[in-house]
């Protein structure tokens, strides 16, 4: 039986976040497997309220972890590194990363009770990593955290070439610069590159990527123009982003104070780690909101809307003792990730209500993107000549144009979307299997799979309201006829004016005092009448058929 070099993602082909993909080599269902990434994607009240963090269902992974050799980490954004600390326990096996991304991974990890010394910490290419028939290399890409990487998968079919996210950027500010002569190395050692597996996230933009070293000036330019307090807000994780923010504060003699528990722990790290220097001087809260209005920045998380964190609290009133007041300015820093659309709108809105001045990124003045426009992804094709183009980290539609681009070039591509499992020993890829995948959801502190049934009762009852009844039987089989209704997220009046409640108790009391004896005895018969009558009653009354529970007391003779 030949062996064969098989690549199958769990999570981020065919959406965006949520990665996690499986190489593996070896005879066909017997391969030596390693996992790259791990992360997670986050819920909306939409399609999942209540729901905080989605993670990938690793149920093919866990029933074949006797094959799995380790897990690699390429950076220290969440959805890549996100769901460690959820799902390490269910896979048992070491995890590897840089310096900066372990030290946020061991945070996470002792945070849930799991030991730091599982992550191994490794050094940048030539530094290899060897675990059964694979050598890893970690080869340093520019992204918006520091220390991204690159994989170089060496195997004996050939060399994989995963780029997690990056970006084409000579001065970074702070992390990697993007190495062409490396690259160059790398695609002319051996026999070349065999498979490329890119990022796909911006495959839609047709102008060359811009490095983070332009924002200085223009950022410098507003923040000295500003006359009351300054705001402004990023991905937490772009610390480059952070330093030129706080570095234009300095020069505009203001001083800097971090709000949120995410971005005070990625300068935390940052500094630890050695990889941020010379980074200003913070004030604390206290010592904010006693200093003038115009000698003060806030650098805020929640750059995205999030409703607990710092830009959220301040847009509702005050967070930590300070509140924003007219003539303010705010600044979004960022690019608000399809989805949240409607979150970080709500924050603009009710930030302008106080009369705050708003500044966003979407002209380019403020803000630039992590990943590589199409440009930089042909110019990464151009380098590398692979033989095999693989896209990931996308929707659908950007991994549909990314493999339209390769095949352009004459390069072998295919869309491979989570459960593919994706042959890549000859000189095309090929589909060998469809392997089941999913979601997780935490709920709370629970995890839950999305086939549960939890959110979509949730999703139904936020859709439609919840109707409790009460039903009691007595000793002698005979059912009392005042059935108790409690409603919630109904209306409490009917179209004619009658209270609903109490329409469905007497419709329910004419159904128990003609109910037969057959039914009397048989819960699931009661159960089955009373949920139909509750939704028909209410159906007919105001236009909804809520869910239904059915609590059935029987007295027991003395």
């Amino acid at each position: 039986m030949s062996e064969r070099l098989i690549y199958l993602p769990l999570g981020g082909a065919g959406e965006i976040g949520m990665n996690a993909y499986v190489y593996g080599y070896g005879a066909p269902g017997k391969e030596r497997l390693i996992l790259v990434d791990l992360g997670v994607t986050f819920g909306d009240m939409e399609g999942s309220p209540g729901i905080d963090l989605i993670m990938p269902d690793l149920t093919w992974l866990e029933a074949n972890r006797d094959r799995l050799e380790g897990i690699f980490i390429t950076h220290g954004h969440e959805d890549h590194l996100g769901a460690v600390a959820h799902l390490w326990s269910r896979l048992n096996v070491p995890i590897y990363a840089r310096k900066f991304t372990g030290t946020l991974c061991r945070l996470k990890l002792e945070e849930a009770g799991i030991p730091a010394d599982t992550v191994q910490i490794v050094g940048p290419r030539p530094e290899v990593t060897e675990l059964g028939p694979f050598k890893v290399q970690y080869v340093p890409v520019s992204h918006s955290i520091p220390e991204s990487a690159a994989l170089v998968i060496d195997t004996p079919a050939g060399r994989v070439v995963h780029t997690g996210d990056f970006k084409l950027d000579g001065t970074p500010i702070v992390g990697d610069p993007f190495d062409p002569v490396m690259w160059h190395d790398i695609a002319n050692e051996g026999p070349g590159v065999k498979v490329l597996t890119c990022d796909s996230t911006n495959v839609f933009s047709s102008h060359p990527g811009r490095s983070e070293a332009v924002l200085a000036a223009p950022i410098l330019d507003w923040v000295v123009a500003q006359k009351n307090m300054v705001v402004a807000t990023t991905f937490a994780s772009n610390i480059a982003r952070l330093k030129t923010l706080s570095e234009a504060a300095i020069a505009a003699d203001r001083k800097v104070c971090l709000l949120g528990r995410a971005m005070r722990r990625m300068v935390s790290v940052g500094l630890e780690t050695g990889i941020l220097t010379d980074f200003p001087n913070t004030i604390g809260p206290d010592e904010a909101a006693n200093m003038p209005r115009n000698k003060v920045m806030l650098l805020v998380t929640g750059s995205q809307g999030e409703r607990r964190a710092a830009s959220a609290q301040l847009s509702r009133g005050r967070y930590l003792g300070l509140s924003l007041k007219e003539g303010d300015s705010f600044l979004f820093s960022s690019k608000t990730i399809p989805g949240n659309e409607r979150s970080v709108g709500r924050i603009m809105n009710a930030l302008s209500e106080k009369g705050i001045e708003l500044y966003d990124g979407d002209d380019g003045l403020f803000h630039v993107s992590g990943h590589a426009n199409r440009p930089d992804i042909e110019a990464m094709h151009d380098l590398l000549k692979p033989e095999i183009v693989l896209p990931m980290h996308g929707e659908h539609r950007h991994l549909r144009e990314h493999m339209n681009i390769a095949r352009s070039k004459g390069i072998a591509s295919m869309i491979a979307t989570n459960g593919m499992m994706v042959d890549l020993t000859g000189k095309a890829p090929r589909v060998v299997d469809q392997v089941e995948t999913g979601r997780l959801y935490l709920d709370g502190n629970v995890l839950i799979g999305a086939m549960d049934g939890v959110v979509r009762d949730r999703i139904r009852m936020a859709l439609n309201g919840h109707a409790l009844v009460s039903v009691i039987v007595d000793e002698d089989d005979n059912p009392i006829p005042d059935a108790w209704v409690e409603l919630s997220g109904l209306p409490g009046r009917t179209r004619g004016g009658a209270d609903l409640g109490e329409h469905i108790e007497g419709e329910l009391a004419e159904f128990l005092e003609t109910a037969d004896r057959k039914t009397v005895r048989d819960d699931a018969k009661i159960e089955e009448a009373v949920r139909k009558i509750t939704r028909q009653v209410s159906m007919e009354e105001i236009g909804k058929k809520p869910e239904v529970s059915v609590i059935i007391s029987r007295l027991m003779a003395e």
